[in-house]
C-alpha cells in the first residue's frame, strides 16, 4: 500500500502493549530504544519472530542488531520512552482501541482489512 499510494500515505506506528501480557510493555520499550537508533523496523520485525520474549531475548535482538547496548538499555530505561509509550496508549483509549492491531486511514477506522479494503479507504480520503 506505501508503495502504490506514495507521496500520498506515510504510516504511522503506535504502541498499545496489551496488558494481558507480561513482557509487552518491556518489548515496546525495548523496540522504541532501538528505534533511537533508526533500527524500529528490524527490531520491531524481529521481536514479532519470537516465540517467547524475555529480558534475555531483547538483548539478543538488539545485540544480533548491533545496537549500542549502552544507549539501548539506558534509552529503554528512560522516562521520555515510557511517557511516548504512556502517551500512545492514553490515545489508544481514547479511540476506543482495544486489540492490535487497529488500523485508521486519515483517522477511520479500518473495517475490510483486505487489500482492496486498504485502496477503498485510501482512495476515499483522498478523494
Amino acid at each position: 500500500m506505501l508503495e502504490k499510494n506514495k507521496g500520498n500515505v506515510k504510516l504511522v506506528f503506535k504502541n498499545l502493549p496489551l496488558r494481558i501480557h507480561d513482557m509487552a510493555q518491556p518489548a515496546a520499550l525495548a523496540a522504541l530504544a532501538a528505534n533511537k537508533q533508526g533500527k524500529f523496523w528490524n527490531y520491531h520485525d524481529r521481536l514479532f519472530a519470537e516465540k517467547k520474549i524475555t529480558d534475555q531475548s531483547l538483548l539478543t535482538i538488539a545485540k544480533e542488531l548491533q545496537l549500542d547496548l549502552d544507549k539501548f538499555n539506558a534509552d529503554r530505561n528512560s522516562q521520555e520512552l515510557r511517557s511516548h509509550m504512556n502517551n500512545d496508549m492514553a490515545e489508544a483509549s481514547k479511540l476506543g482501541v482495544t486489540g492490535t492491531p487497529t488500523i485508521f486511514i486519515n483517522g477511520r477506522k479500518l473495517k475490510q482489512r483486505s487489500l482492496q479494503g486498504f485502496q477503498a479507504l485510501i482512495d476515499q480520503e483522498l478523494n
